[in-house]
C-alpha cells in the first residue's frame, strides 16, 4: 500500500486498530476477522458504533455465514484471501469513492415519510427525532433508490451499482444490506412500508 503512495497506520491487533481509527480518522480501513485479541466483527461493530469509515474485510475465511456476518455488522465489502493487489486497490477505490460522491441530481435529494427523513446532501438520516447511522454501502443502496421513488430497481442494477460487476450475482449483499436498512428506518422492518421487494425481480422505495 504504502508503494503505491497510500498513508497507512498498521495495528497488530483489534484494540490498537479501534484506537488507531479513533485519533487518525482514516479514510478506508482494511481489516482481518482473525485477530489475536477478538474477532474483527467485533472492530467492526465498535467501528461502526461511531463511524461511518469504508470497511474491506480481507479474510482468508471462505465460509458464505462468515463474509455474511462480517457484512450484516457494517462491513462495505469483502475480498477473499488470495487476492490481486490491482482487485484490492479497485475496490478500496471504489469505497472511498461511496463517501464522496454526491447523489444524482436527477431525484429528490431529501425525503420526508411519516416515520423518518432522509437527507442525502448533509448524508443525514434521521427517525423519532435520533440520527440513524448508516454505513456508506448504505448510504450507497438507498441513495439509489430513494433517488428512483416509486421505480423497480433489478437486483442485477443494484449490485453492478454499489459493489460492482464482479457481484452481480452476489444477491445475498442485497438480502442482508436491506434487511439491515429495515432494521434502522422502518417501523415494522418484517412487513415494509418504505423499502419494498419485488420477489425475484429487485427493489423499489415507496415515499
Amino acid at each position: 500500500m504504502r508503494a503505491r503512495r497510500y498513508g497507512v497506520d498498521a495495528a497488530p491487533d483489534g484494540a490498537t486498530a479501534l484506537r488507531l481509527a479513533a485519533t487518525g480518522r482514516p479514510d478506508v480501513v482494511v481489516l482481518d476477522l482473525g485477530l489475536p485479541d477478538m474477532d474483527g466483527v467485533e472492530v467492526i461493530r465498535g467501528l461502526r458504533s461511531w463511524s461511518r469509515v469504508p470497511i474491506l474485510v480481507l479474510s482468508a475465511r471462505q465460509a458464505s455465514e462468515e463474509k455474511v456476518a462480517a457484512l450484516d455488522a457494517g462491513a462495505d465489502d469483502h475480498v477473499t484471501k488470495p487476492f490481486s493487489m490491482d482487485e484490492l486497490l479497485a475496490r478500496l477505490r471504489a469505497a472511498v469513492r461511496r463517501t464522496e460522491e454526491p447523489p444524482a441530481d436527477t431525484g429528490p435529494t431529501f425525503v420526508r415519510t411519516a416515520d423518518f427523513t432522509v437527507d442525502l446532501l448533509a448524508k443525514r438520516a434521521v427517525r423519532d427525532g435520533r440520527d440513524i447511522r448508516l454505513t456508506p454501502t448504505e448510504w450507497h443502496l438507498l441513495e439509489i433508490l430513494i433517488t428512483n421513488p416509486g421505480r423497480l430497481i433489478t437486483q442485477k442494477h443494484l449490485l453492478q451499482e454499489v459493489w460492482g460487476a464482479t457481484r452481480s450475482n452476489k444477491t445475498n449483499y442485497l438480502r442482508v444490506y436491506m434487511a439491515q436498512l429495515r432494521r434502522k428506518l422502518e417501523t415494522d422492518p418484517s412487513h415494509p412500508r418504505y423499502l419494498i421487494t419485488e420477489p425475484g425481480m429487485g427493489y423499489r422505495f415507496e415515499g
